[in-house]
């Protein structure tokens, strides 16, 4: 295992982080813990959370693992997405923000978070508002630091921009989708990133599962999130997708690799990327993510599997104008 830096605050992760959705959920506790267990031989130290995921159950099993060892790995949760039925159950006011912090505290057993993300943009609560309680609650100690998933790259610079104004702590790692089927990232949140120094950690690597082979050629099984979560089968749902995934499946079987190995190890390889976020609901999935840091990835296998999957356009039409701006630099 190899170990990056999140952007400017000093603190070393393992180049895969696991992702305990879940947790609770369809891996029990028993198997959850063995999941966990599996990650730490593995040098994995980053794990992800949210107060959402199975009613924080995944909360309370992460704390239940790390009991032993909480200095030694780096956590992340977050608040955004709604916990329950109450009007201000939801959201990044102050309000919710203050009182899921301390729910998410107790699940875990812990006295802080490293990184707290804003699981979904606001657009009810003003920015600054949301700021500014990040910025008090790493003064109290009960976060390290402010994180963003699921934001567009302009709403991210905006709050940037307003941290640096009100000398407010800044978000300093950022959460998007990113594989080789939803490679929008590469637009503007990369460089955004990159630009900015910010550690990116990507969730679904494996395209929901598509990337594995699972759903190959129009076979559905009998579970699975693309099977059992109508917003996956959405998001995955045009047919572009299933195409690049049925030739990935070919070209990884062809050369002797396990696609969702195969999947993990491209997603870690690209150079703004700190860490993927991996998840499996058992041990026997979780091998196979896992057998991504053993993968050696040369630039000819790169390029090799990034031209099964078609390059999204640029966010401005200028390229050839970028492109004699930086030769003369």
């Amino acid at each position: 295992m190899e170990y990056s830096t999140v952007g400017k605050t000093g603190i070393k992760v393992s180049n895969l982080c696991f992702g305990t959705m879940s947790f609770g959920g369809i891996a029990d506790e028993t198997e959850s813990l063995k999941m966990y267990h599996l990650c730490r031989e593995k040098g994995i130290n980053f794990f992800d959370t949210a107060n959402v995921y199975n009613s924080g159950r995944s909360e309370e099993i992460l704390g239940k693992c790390i009991a032993e060892s909480r200095d030694e790995v780096i956590l992340t949760s977050k608040v955004g997405f709604p916990i329950g039925k109450g009007l201000n159950d939801r959201g990044a006011s102050r309000r919710h923000i203050f009182q899921s912090v301390e729910k998410s505290l107790k699940r875990l057993g812990t006295d802080r978070i490293e990184f707290y993300f804003i699981h979904v943009y606001d657009y009810e609560t003003d920015m600054e508002e949301t700021l500014r309680a990040l910025d008090d609650l790493q003064t109290d100690g009960k976060i390290l630091y402010p994180a963003v998933s699921n934001w567009a790259a302009w709403q991210m610079m905006k709050a940037l921009g307003i941290s640096e104004r009100e000398s407010l702590a800044r978000f300093e790692l950022i959460q998007p989708m990113y594989s080789l089927v939803k490679r929008q990232a590469e637009v503007e949140i990369f460089p955004f990133a990159s630009e900015e120094n910010l550690g990116v950690i990507t969730y679904s690597p494996l395209g929901g599962g598509l990337l594995t082979g699972k759903y190959a050629n129009g076979v559905k099984p009998a579970q699975g999130r693309l099977v059992d979560q109508k917003n996956y089968e959405k998001r995955y749902g045009d047919n572009q997708y299933h195409s690049i995934a049925n030739q990935f499946v070919e070209f990884s079987h062809k050369n002797g690799y396990h696609p969702a190995t195969l999947a993990v190890r491209w997603a870690m390889n690209h150079s703004d990327v700190t860490a993927p976020i991996i998840g499996a609901r058992n041990c026997e999935q979780l091998k196979y993510s896992l057998d991504a840091v053993d993968l050696w990835m040369d630039s000819r296998l790169y390029e090799e599997v990034i031209a099964i999957s078609e390059t999204p356009p640029l966010a401005t039409d200028h390229s050839r104008e970028e492109d004699q701006f930086k030769a003369k630099r």
